[in-house]
């Protein structure tokens, strides 16, 4: 194959953008099929942990996160997307074996055994930050095909939709000894089904997906491979670093995409964190919480179509004004916690939140220079994730300061719902900040959103002409 995307013909450079967009696909639908994620909180229990040392794995996650997503993207960037792919999935096979096989005799060894699966975890979800739609945009802009991004967006969020909806819903069978023994009766099979037995095979079916992954990965190609093969310095990695946020610092467009990303996703990341407690407030039973679940992912399956044509046809400052206008409606219906009927306002939640992560990977990729863009996503990451650690320390101490005026049991449904009201005049006051930032930094914010889609049309127009 080729160096470099130029030598390649254009229908060849056509067919490698289908084909990386095939296993991008694949790859987001494996790489987030967790067959634990509805029991989440409840195996790390059953593993024999308390909750305090599951906080702190929680707490070693999200630092490792933070601490390697920017280097990521620099390394991303520096050798190339598809090594960095593969070593994503290489980081999610041995976190998957390093779970699924820890020991559950000795708590203590057990403790840091599953510390070094979050820090694998962790690693794993920086590597894959910004890399895999970095790849993607890279053989979609060297194929002129820039105006096909917002459909692999759509493609992705329904096909993760699915993905998402078979995991909840057989991660939670799975898990269930009765309903497994009585399965396994009328199956004809006379066998004994304990907690013992069903505690591992979300891990063992996740461990089976990780192992796909690697293997789709393998497929991706890299149109824009480094020539180099020398090995990458530490000066490299610090100066691509520096590079990357300085042009973001320097493109006021990008700025406030990130900005506007970060404040949207970390207040509707919090109530999606917040969600099963949600449920219960507004008296649905536990028992329902996947079916809820399973239900959100159907729903994000079918708005796709209408959130890609929103961003497709409407300005940024249309589709933040409407990210902003859904985000009061759901948070202020969902403050009155009306038993049943409050679902719906946290369905309105969820699905701004989709349209928030569209958004951001519609815009960002657009805007970014293909050698620094791994980079830039990671920049986002970082922002994301640093955004939604702050209003996670707020909320901490919000609740807190309502459990000492509260005469009632700490952390009771009363001090939620109380917490829940101020979820709005946040949004509120938040995105009129961002508003004045935008009108003081980057008032042509449309003008060059607009730009950014005739260029890419344009483009293609010209490839077809030389055609």
């Amino acid at each position: 194959m080729p160096d470099s995307a130029t030598d390649q013909p254009t229908a060849s450079l056509e067919a490698i953008a289908r084909r990386n967009i095939r296993h991008f696909l694949i790859f987001r639908v494996l790489f987030n099929a967790r067959f634990y994620y509805p029991v989440f909180a409840v195996i790390f229990l059953d593993f024999g942990l308390t909750l305090e040392q599951f906080a702190m794995l929680n707490a070693i996650w999200a630092a490792t996160i933070l601490l390697a997503e920017v280097p990521s993207g620099s390394l991303s960037d520096l050798m190339g997307r598809k090594s960095m792919m593969v070593f994503t999935a290489s980081l999610m096979v041995i976190e998957m074996a390093v779970w699924a096989w820890a020991p559950t005799g000795n708590p203590n060894l057990l403790f840091w055994v599953l510390a070094a699966n979050r820090i694998l975890s962790g690693l794993g979800e920086a590597a894959a930050s910004g890399s895999d739609e970095a790849l993607v945009y890279d053989s979609l802009e060297a194929a002129n095909m820039q105006d096909r991004w917002s459909h692999v967006l759509e493609s992705v969020s329904r096909w993760q939709s699915i993905g998402f909806m078979v995991t909840m819903i057989l991660g939670a069978l799975v898990y269930d000894a009765d309903l497994m023994q009585d399965l396994l009766k009328l199956m004809g099979f006379n066998l004994v089904v304990t907690s013992e037995h069903t505690l591992r095979i979300p891990l063992f079916l996740t461990f089976g997906t990780a192992l796909l992954c690697w293997f789709n990965n393998l497929r991706f190609v890299d149109v824009n491979a480094p020539d180099r093969h020398t090995g990458i310095s530490i000066w490299d990695a610090t100066r691509q670093t520096l590079s990357a946020g300085q042009w973001i610092l320097q493109t006021p467009f990008a700025l406030i995409i990130i900005l506007a990303g970060a404040f949207a996703d970390s207040i509707l990341r919090m109530f999606a964190t917040l969600g099963s407690e949600y449920y219960r407030l507004v008296q649905y039973p536990e028992f329902t919480f996947g079916v809820i679940g399973a239900g959100i992912a159907i729903l994000n399956f079918m708005a796709a179509p209408w959130i890609r044509r929103l961003v497709d046809h409407f300005s940024p400052s249309i589709i933040f004004a409407c990210i902003v206008g859904l985000s009061i409606l759901g948070f202020a219906g969902a403050s009155f916690a009306i038993p049943w009927l409050g679902l719906g306002f946290a369905i309105i939640l969820f699905l701004c939140f989709s349209l928030v992560s569209f958004s951001i990977s519609f815009y960002l990729n657009q805007v970014s220079n293909r050698k620094i863009r791994a980079t830039v996503l990671s920049f986002k990451g970082m922002a994301l994730n640093l955004a939604y650690g702050c209003i996670g320390l707020a909320y901490a101490q919000l609740t807190r300061h309502l459990n000492e005026m509260n005469s009632a049991t700490p952390d009771s449904p009363d001090v939620f719902q109380q917490g829940l009201a101020y979820f709005t005049p946040y949004v509120l006051v938040g995105s009129l900040v961002v508003a004045a930032i935008t009108w003081l930094h980057c008032r042509d914010v449309n003008s060059i959103a607009l730009g950014l889609k005739q260029q890419s049309k344009g483009q293609k127009s010209e490839s077809k002409a030389e055609s």
